[in-house]
């Protein structure tokens, strides 16, 4: 096999390349100052991805070529030594952090991606999140960054099968070659793969950014260099110009393109050149090349212990955010983070990582299983008993609230009413709703935070189209046999969040509710300039037709878009279709709050999570400052329900107003069925006698 090998192409001699350790060490750095003071992403993981890519198919190639095949179990229980022992002290400092530090409404997340990280799938499930438009809102978890290993991970266990299957077609049924096969197969894959890429990442960037099969060329093309490296003849003072030139690229990346919207598309191969111009420029061996600083032994000792620093740095940030809640991080601060990051990376490599390494695969195997075992079962165990604890606190919420309940109606009735002959003061539009708020019921509002990712039920009945599917779908709720008036609940989340107060009298009305709901889509005309999905627009179109086919009696939606001060023309334009035919119930968009106000609440209090009305509305209307408004639009807003003259609320007797940062909480928008059905009476009376 050896010498069919070196007949075609040049064997390349597996050697240590301390370059390498070095730009491990400047990937890790950059990926920390980024996330911790840029509040972006620096393409420091695509480095990893090359890097990888170079390092295991020459360590494979190696094997391969010296021994015929590759053992595939050793092989694993080497990666377990090398990854598991970091991976899985972290995983358990998060979620024991995660269970004293972070609200109770982000445990669920945390136990999921717990296990999507063990799993080593966590790039999937944040894909899921990623196109899941209710799942975006959730907040930043300390293990997010675990998708970049977790993709890692499943380019370790798959790259032996490509590297042996390539060299048994070779062998076996082609009589080529095997270094000139697995070219050909990398090469394969690598075009494939970028192909893809390209394409996700345009139509779907969020999922892209974590899908495997838009990675994979990352790591085929760090193997087609390992094959073609032997080649690489350059001069040395060119050499020398390139190793600089990959340095500057790979450290300037972040900086020149915005990495977290663009990769890992065409864009992706900025970093990835940066990575071989290195690698190449190394070769060549000189005293002035970018090798010799990256090669240094701080340089080597930093990327010795980058994996455990890349583990350590986002936990710690999130954390540190989370207890001083705050978003930024000073430049003290950010310095305390990264001594701590680099203190906990030094101490883990050495005291854990280290002795485990050291062990033979052929002397202590059954050590080494039992060894990798014991990091990833308490993991497990661990998510499973904070699984049944969160469920078991839910439900004694549950319980509290009914007591309280119960408490207040036996209270009520022993309660002596006394007349005050004072004139009763004018209140405005929330103290009549609402009275006087005084002090907030802890148990109330712990049985609201604990059900506060009930959704309308439009979306436990599937009845809406998720950001990446087309078409549309109309379902109805409420009286659907014999309906006195009938109301389309038209646009994305924020339309939907107002389904809630609708049920709560649609049978009572007898009104038909129909349900036309697209996830991160307005319905409107324009794209706002290439905000909204091509899916959405398709879906705007395909809506419209429908409802001017069978025209409701009222079409609902959003009269603007958050905090903007005026009606954007595409909702004018799409509106002026239906003038004439239906009236628009145009409702004011719900003001976008700072932060996640369930785990707000949970940490601070519904009194310290409020914000001052006016940092969050303007003091008209929208449709105040607008021209040209159809006559066929009747606006509502229910802002006054929301915030008195003072401020927004996060909670309003006792329960959570927002589910997340955006959306009203199921609970609270069923409160706010009366003021809802006053305003559509009022629509509805125009339209129509009731059919008899």
């Amino acid at each position: 096999m050896t010498s069919s090998t070196t007949s075609d192409l040049k064997a390349g001699i597996k050697k240590f390349r301390p370059e390498l350790e070095g730009v491990r060490a400047v990937a890790a750095m950059l990926v920390a100052i980024y996330h911790i003071w840029v509040g972006s992403v620096s393409g420091g993981v695509d480095v990893f991805f090359i890097v990888s890519g170079y390092l295991i198919t020459t360590s494979l190639l190696s094997k391969m070529e010296k021994e015929g095949h590759i053992r595939f179990f050793d092989y694993l229980l080497g990666l377990g030594k090398r990854l598991f022992p970091n991976a899985f002290i972290v995983l358990l400092f998060v979620m024991a952090a995660s269970f004293f530090l972070l609200p109770q409404v982000q445990w669920r997340q945390i136990i999921s991606e717990a296990l999507a990280s063990a799993g080593y799938f966590q790039n999937w499930n944040l894909a899921l999140d990623a196109v899941d438009y209710l799942a975006q809102h959730n907040e930043a978890s300390p293990l997010q960054h675990f998708w970049a290993l977790s993709i890692q991970g499943q380019f370790y266990v798959t790259w032996p099968l490509v590297i042996y299957a390539s060299f048994m077609m070779a062998v076996k049924w082609f009589k080529t070659p095997p270094r000139k096969t697995l070219l050909l197969v990398l090469s394969l894959i690598f075009v494939m793969s970028i192909s893809y890429s390209i394409y996700i990442t345009a139509v779907n960037q969020p999922w892209a950014y974590f899908d495997t099969f838009a990675r994979v060329w990352e790591f085929s093309l760090g193997g087609i260099l390992s094959l073609l490296l032997p080649y690489a003849a350059i001069r040395k003072p060119v050499s020398i110009g390139l190793g600089w030139t990959g340095l500057c690229i790979i450290a300037l990346t972040g900086i020149l393109l915005p990495v977290s919207t663009v990769f890992p598309g065409y864009a992706a191969l900025l970093p990835i050149w940066g990575v071989i111009f290195i690698i190449i420029s190394a070769e060549s061996n000189s005293g002035f090349g970018v090798a010799r600083l990256l090669g240094s032994k701080p340089f080597q000792f930093l990327g010795n212990i980058s994996y455990a620093f890349y583990l350590w740095h986002w936990p710690l940030l999130l954390f540190y955010l989370a207890y001083f809640r705050k978003e930024d991080v000073s430049a003290l601060a950010g310095i305390a983070i990264l001594l701590l990051t680099f203190a906990l990376s030094l101490l883990a490599t050495r005291m854990v990582e280290a002795p485990i390494r050291k062990l033979s695969l052929r002397q202590s195997r059954k050590k080494i299983v039992f060894l990798l075992a014991s990091f990833a079962l308490p993991v497990v165990l661990a998510s499973l008993f904070w699984s049944i604890y969160a469920e078991h606190s839910r439900q004694m919420a549950a319980q509290a609230t009914m007591q309280h309940v119960l408490d207040q109606e036996n209270s009520e009735a022993k309660r002596v009413i006394e007349l005050d002959e004072e004139p009763e003061p004018v209140l405005d539009a929330f103290q009549q709703l609402w009275g006087t708020q005084g002090e907030h019921d802890s148990a109330l509002v712990s049985a609201s935070l604990a059900d506060i990712q009930n959704l309308p039920v439009f979306y436990g009945d599937r009845c809406y189209v998720d950001m990446k599917n087309r078409g549309m779908k109309k379902c109805s709720y409420g009286e659907t046999s014999d309906p006195d008036y009938t109301l389309a609940l038209v646009g994305g989340s924020r339309s939907g969040h107002w389904f809630p107060a609708l049920e709560q009298f649609a049978l009572e009305e007898k009104l038909r509710i129909d349900v036309y709901n697209k996830d991160a889509c307005r319905f409107t005309t324009d794209d706002f300039d290439g905000k909204l999905s091509a899916s959405c627009i398709e879906w705007n179109k395909l809506a419209a037709e429908a409802l001017l086919q069978d025209p409701p009696d009222v079409l609902m939606t959003t009269a603007n878009v958050d905090r903007d001060a005026y009606i954007p023309e595409g909702y004018i334009d799409m509106w002026n279709k239906f003038d004439g035919i239906t009236t628009i119930f145009a409702i004011r968009d719900t003001p976008s709050m700072p932060e996640d106000v369930p785990a707000c609440v949970e940490l601070y209090g519904g009194d310290n999570c409020s914000v001052p009305r006016d940092k969050l509305l303007s003091g008209e209307p929208p449709w105040a400052h607008t021209e040209n408004l159809p006559g066929n639009v009747y606006f509502v807003d229910m802002s006054d329900y929301l915030c008195d003259s003072q401020s927004c609320k996060s909670v309003i007797n006792n329960t959570v107003v927002y589910r997340d940062k955006f959306h009203l909480s199921t609970q609270f928008a069923a409160m706010l069925a009366e003021p809802i059905r006053k305003e559509l009476l009022l629509v509805l009376e125009k339209i129509k006698a009731p059919v008899q």
